[in-house]
């Protein structure tokens, strides 16, 4: 029988589920060295996302607490659309994707999972990423953790975060 082994999905599966706050405007005051921050503008930052879909899966989040598309600044809104080029630039250099997936998701029935925080996700995709572990069995193979995502991205965002 195969084993595998995800021990970074301990503390999710084990955590006390409630935090009060919203985890985005958490995570944006948190250390930029303790967190998944890897790279912040004057109104919005981008993020690892926690539990991706895939390793590189980063979200684009506004510091300030609004829900949806509509209630961005115009500012916030064009440093949004700067951020997704920036965050595909960012991905094609580390990763090499096939493909990406570029999604915001507004309201429970769309797929939100925190509704009163808008965010885009830009997920990186490769021919052959979705298998049956993910299609079967409910379970996404990760070959990266978090942490070293982090690590690699951080220095190409400001690299090419720099040259605009």
């Amino acid at each position: 029988m195969d084993r595998l082994w995800s021990p970074w999905r301990l503390e999710y599966v084990t955590s006390n589920k409630t935090e009060t706050g919203c985890v985005f405007c958490l995570g944006a005051e948190a250390s930029a060295k303790a967190s998944l921050i890897v790279y912040e503008r004057q109104t919005c930052y981008v993020i690892l996302n926690l539990y991706p879909y895939n390793n590189g899966h980063l979200l684009i989040v506004p510091y300030r607490h609004t829900p949806s598309l509509a209630s961005l600044t115009m500012e916030e809104a064009h440093e949004t659309a700067d951020l997704m080029q920036l965050c595909e630039r960012a991905l094609l250099e580390v990763y090499q994707p096939h493909g990406i997936n570029v999604g915001v998701n507004l309201g429970k029935p769309a797929g939100a999972g925190v509704l009163e925080h808008v965010h885009v996700h830009v997920v990186p995709r490769w021919n052959g990423d979705t298998n049956f572990m993910t299609v079967v069995g409910e379970t996404r193979v990760l070959p990266e953790e978090l942490g070293q995502s982090a690590v690699r991205l951080k220095p190409i965002f400001h690299k090419l975060g720099n040259s605009l």
